[in-house]
């Protein structure tokens, strides 16, 4: 299936939930948030938080520094 991922269109695993998304985006056990259109998804969820075709996801990345 087809969703936009950072403003990118990308296709996905049909049923793919926010946890394989970051898994398959090589993401896992990096800080990150992530909003689902325009929801932000909390990280408890992500598991059970499933991706519909045509979302609008957005991945963003804590960077430490100071």
């Amino acid at each position: 299936m087809n969703i936009l991922l950072n403003g990118e269109s990308q296709q996905v695993p049909d049923n793919i939930t926010a946890a394989q998304l970051v898994e398959n985006l090589g993401l896992a056990g990096k800080r990150l948030a992530m909003e689902i259109n325009q929801e932000i998804v909390p990280r408890s969820t992500f598991e059970e938080c499933v991706i519909n075709p045509d979302d609008h996801v957005e991945i963003v990345h804590a960077i430490g520094g100071g």
